[in-house]
């Protein structure tokens, strides 16, 4: 199986639903589980797994039954507040604290 096509230009959008999705819970999340969380296919979720783990946002852990999880890094819940404040800032005209 080859790899997926590199990761470009990504979705900002699709980036805060997976950090968010991650952000919420203690444990890591089962990789289809976020997927899921996600609304996007797995081919697309492959991608841009990779592309937040070449950034050191989120890391893969494997568990005893032989299922990979992923956890959010303190970088990537560090990403997600400021993705976050910019998407309220900029696209919605929302300034902190109002």
């Amino acid at each position: 199986m080859g790899s997926a096509a590199p990761l470009d230009r990504p979705d900002l959008y699709v980036v805060a639903r997976l950090l968010e999705r991650m952000c919420g819970e203690e444990e890591p999340i089962l990789k289809t589980r976020l997927q899921v969380a996600a609304h996007i296919n797995y081919d697309v979720f492959s991608r841009y797994l990779e592309w937040l783990k070449s950034r050191g946002l989120v890391a893969l852990e494997s568990t005893e039954d032989g299922h990979e999880r992923v956890r959010l890094t303190p970088k990537g819940h560090d990403a997600y507040l400021r993705l976050v404040q910019w998407i309220n800032e900029v696209v919605h005209g929302r300034m902190p604290g109002s």
